[in-house]
């Protein structure tokens, strides 16, 4: 535990620290059934006991190496663009609203789920998707034609197109029973929490935005 004390005070940027934090919980929780089981999301437990905590620590486990690798590299690739934009834009309280960004998104991702599984004793849910989702739609904001390339389509598309595309996705995943132990819903919920959030506290953000789009002059 000091040594991952002391890999979290030399780094440089709040997207290093979350990533760096989620990286060294889901490692420990990969062996560790009584650290999966206290943070996990289990609507029910949640409600049960009160342990309200749960709506955002579920964020900081993972199923396996490639869900954690995913979420991880996106939250990193993304983060360190948005974290420059919200400076630019939040000055000195960019890191703070960076962090709360994130952990809000986390939480408001999960309200849905605790609503519908909240007398299911056996559901749970865990991972970061849902504040991965909120940054990488909040990056969008500042950038929305910039091209980027998703597998399997073998031709850049412009950031909006890839946002539009994957909010409806995740919304029709979202109301299908698919047995994928995905939760599209916190997918979904995460992303709009990362649009709403950003707008709301710099408005003219979303006038940037239009202006981007060419929707407003």
């Amino acid at each position: 535990m000091q040594l991952s004390f002391i890999v979290l005070k030399t780094l440089n940027s709040m997207t290093e620290v979350i990533v760096a934090l989620t990286v060294i919980v889901s490692l420990i929780g990969f062996s560790n059934y009584r650290i999966n089981s206290e943070l996990i999301f289990n609507p029910y437990v949640t409600r049960v006991r009160k342990e309200w905590y749960r709506f955002f620590s579920c964020s900081l486990l993972h199923a396996d190496f490639l869900h954690l690798a995913v979420n991880m590299w996106v939250l990193f690739s993304f983060g360190r663009s948005l974290e420059y934009y919200y400076e630019a834009y939040f000055g000195s309280k960019s890191g703070f609203m960076f962090i709360l960004l994130y952990i809000s998104s986390v939480v408001a991702a999960n309200i849905s789920t605790y609503i519908k599984y909240h007398h299911n004793p056996s559901y749970n849910s865990l991972g970061a998707s849902g504040g991965v989702s909120a940054i990488v739609f909040a990056s969008i904001l500042f950038d929305p034609l910039n091209k980027i390339i998703i597998f399997p389509i073998p031709f850049p598309i412009p950031l909006i197109v890839f946002g539009i595309g994957y909010l409806i996705y995740s919304w029709w995943m979202g109301k299908r029973s698919t047995g994928d132990n995905i939760n599209h819903e916190a997918h979904f919920y995460g992303s709009v929490q990362g649009i709403l959030f950003t707008i709301v506290f710099k408005p003219e953000i979303g006038r940037d935005f239009l202006i981007h789009l060419g929707i407003i002059q």
